[in-house]
């Protein structure tokens, strides 16, 4: 049986809202003490707000579990009470093993110190030896990238080389479990896949790591469960493809569903809406399976359509497009008319994806649109684990090393 490394039960923290809380010296308690019965006036009822409330839950070794939800969720507040930098104010965290936190970028580092001596100075505030950090010095500087600058002051760093220092050092620490909050977000792209890649091999080597990021592509690859925290609080947990689908199709959703770009006069005919026929009603854009699929889009005509042009195109989130198709001689007449489509699967990598569909007649637009809410692909992954070789298509196969027939 996997042993359990965390354990959160009921944990909650709450601030006072307004004021800043001081740090008091003995005299001050004594000053107050004394001075208690000369204060007169009616004394103004804190506020308070709390930003985590009643999360329990239990993560095992090797788990790899992200978290997710909206600015302001209590994702961060979480990661430090689990890193005790902060103390609950009710429930409580048991973390058994080794901690490596990677929260802010430059936690632990000093502007005036050099690189090289902030690296000394980093690993052992993170509970590494100096014999350690002498053995794993050369692949930390390697692996950050600034061995030019190693002996330069911090503070003429940029954010990204010192977040590339910061996330070095955390991550040759070798913790059993390592936090990590939205630090990858600074680094440029092709560190941030470094950085994955690197907790992928904590990871397959056994060892925990809690991830927050609002990255959903990162996520997927990373994470095998996802917490979706929602106004501090566990909306929703589960396998990540599940839980991220509802939580980027709930994203979407929220914009409305006709908003987004049209064009056209709109005179004769306007698209009204569009659905996904194989989802549940409450998820009408969130496509979980990679069977047969029919999406249907709703026509309102106004008059009459003779000799209507009609045009679908699908881009992903990059606005690369995916596949178009168009269909001449489209005669509609009044009323909700509706476009459906069938498609054998839609063997697309999972994540959100846009419809675009237009109607013209005598070569004029009558309506195109950027459907919203976007289309959400949230079926299992059969890709490649390195983002180099992790393309557009999620196709699954079946493979089988033997004799030759």
């Amino acid at each position: 049986m996997t042993e359990t490394v965390i354990h959160v039960e009921g944990l909650g923290k709450r601030y006072r809202v307004g004021e800043r809380e001081r740090y008091l010296a003995l005299r001050d308690v004594l000053t107050r003490a004394f001075t208690a019965p000369l204060r007169r006036g009616p004394r103004r009822t804190p506020d308070y707000m709390w930003a985590l409330r009643d999360v329990s839950f239990d993560i095992s070794q090797g788990e790899v579990v992200g978290l997710i939800g909206r600015n302001g969720a209590g994702k961060t507040t979480l990661l430090k009470l689990l890193s005790r930098i902060t103390r609950p104010t009710t429930g409580f965290a048991e973390v058994r093993g080794r901690v490596g936190s990677l929260l802010e970028v430059g936690t632990g580092f000093h502007p005036e110190l050099t690189g090289r001596e902030n690296i000394y100075l980093s690993g052992a505030i993170l509970g590494m030896s100096k014999r350690e950090i002498d053995q794993k010095q050369d692949a930390i500087v390697a692996f950050s990238g600034v061995e030019r600058y190693l002996d330069t002051p911090l503070k003429y760093f940029s954010t990204g080389m010192q977040m590339r220092l910061a996330f070095a050092v955390a991550a040759h620490l070798e913790p059993e479990i390592l936090f990590v909050d939205e630090v990858l977000a600074v680094g440029d792209l092709e560190f941030q896949k470094k950085c994955l890649g690197k907790m992928q091999d904590i990871s397959e080597s056994g060892r925990t790591i809690v991830f927050v990021s609002h990255q959903m592509n990162q996520i997927r690859r990373l994470c095998q469960r996802v917490f979706w925290l929602e106004n501090g609080q566990i909306h929703k947990s589960g396998p990540a493809g599940i839980v991220l689908g509802e939580y980027e199709s709930a994203l979407t959703s929220s914009r409305g569903n006709r908003n987004g770009s049209t064009n056209g006069t709109r005179t004769k005919a306007k698209f009204i809406g569009w659905q996904i026929s194989e989802t549940p009603a409450e998820l009408p854009n969130l496509l979980t399976t990679l069977g047969q699929v029919t999406i249907r889009f709703t026509v309102e005509v106004f008059a009459p359509v003779q000799l209507g042009h009609h045009g679908i195109a699908l881009f992903n989130s990059e606005k690369q497009l995916m596949w178009a198709w168009a269909k001449d001689e489209v005669k509609l007449e009044p009323g909700l008319r509706e476009f459906r489509y069938t498609f054998p699967t839609l063997p697309l990598r999972p994540g959100s994806y846009c419809w675009q569909v237009s109607l013209w007649e005598n070569g004029q637009v009558i309506d195109l649109w950027d459907c919203l809410p976007e289309m959400i692909i949230a079926t299992e992954v059969h890709q490649h684990a390195r983002d180099e070789w992790n393309g557009i298509l999620n196709i699954p196969c079946q493979f089988v090393a033997g004799e030759t027939s």
